[in-house]
């Protein structure tokens, strides 16, 4: 009778020790076919650097260049609009647009 007890254990050890195999491919079983290649690494992380700080009594630095002045087209385009804007007629807005553009 207390073979019994003993008998158990072996027979269920000898049934979990025991190999398993696979009726399909690990890989099917995730979901995808054996036939799919793997999936490819994972991209590396971003690099993270920390911002540069000014120093505080770091010189500072501007541009000093005057800023270049449209061209004339871009003058008379500029004044024709504002004159149709102001509510000028045809005559009045060319009128207004050499005065506007040759300042």
């Amino acid at each position: 009778m207390k073979r019994w007890p003993l008998l158990i254990c072996a027979v269920a050890w000898a049934l979990l020790a025991a190999p398993t195999a696979f009726a399909q491919s690990p890989n099917s079983l995730v979901g995808g076919s054996q036939f799919n290649p793997p999936p490819p690494a994972p991209l590396p992380p971003p690099k993270i650097e920390a911002p540069v700080v000014p120093k505080l009594d770091a010189p500072v630095r501007q541009n000093y260049l005057p800023a270049r002045r449209p061209s004339f087209s871009d003058r008379v385009s500029r004044c024709l609009d504002e004159g149709a804007a102001a509510g000028l007629g045809p005559a009045d807005r060319a009128a207004y647009s050499r005065s506007c553009a040759n300042q």
